[in-house]
């Protein structure tokens, strides 16, 4: 015979029991709230666009310093965009809190 806590049902009371903690946790801490996620959205949203905008500058300037050849513009934007992704995920990660800490809770 199995063991009755191997059965589908005991797996959706552990799964429960994780979610009701964890949002439990949530509102002890107090800061993830709507205005927080708001505030997380514009700072992943001005962490890619001001390197974004400032590769694209400094590509039209190499641009009219130097023409012909590759397109600096071009180059600085995907420049730009890919440090402003790796800032965002930096600042994300930075305040994630303790989401690595907690697998468990998914």
């Amino acid at each position: 015979m199995s063991d009755p806590e191997d059965t589908p049902e005991s797996d959706l009371e552990q799964t429960v029991g994780h979610k009701a903690a964890r949002r439990q946790r949530a509102r002890q801490e107090g800061r993830h709230t709507v205005w927080f996620g708001f505030g997380m959205f514009g700072l992943v949203g001005w962490a890619v666009a001001v390197p974004t905008l400032a590769g694209v500058a400094a590509g039209h300037w190499l641009d009219g310093r130097f023409p012909g050849g590759p397109s600096w513009t071009m180059t600085g934007l995907v420049a730009g965009v890919a440090l402003g992704c790796a800032n965002a995920w930096w600042w994300v990660k930075s305040t994630g809190g303790r989401h690595d800490d907690n697998k468990d809770d998914r």
